[in-house]
């Protein structure tokens, strides 16, 4: 499943053109490597996502094409957050 698609289905971000610029300016790894919004995701994928001043730190447990919103967050595991001093 594509980077962006992903996001927007677990909402971890709510729009597929968010999702998609916040990849190619470079804000998202997958297993440490920079990320593309059309990059390939798998199961068992660790995600790390800057959000301003905030590292997350994701792993993906599925992946899905839909899923009702009270199901989005079986999708991924947090496993850590931490804020990032600028």
């Amino acid at each position: 499943m594509r980077l962006d698609k992903f996001l927007k289905v677990s909402r971890l971000i709510k729009r597929r053109t968010l999702a998609k610029e916040v990849a190619d300016q470079g804000r998202i790894t997958i297993n440490g490597v920079t990320a593309k919004a059309s990059s390939t995701l798998s199961k068992g994928d660790e995600l790390v996502i800057k959000f301003g001043q905030k590292l997350v730190t994701v792993k993906v447990n599925e992946l899905k094409e839909t899923v009702r919103k009270d199901e989005a967050d079986m999708l991924y595991s947090v496993i850590k957050e931490e804020k990032v001093n600028s």
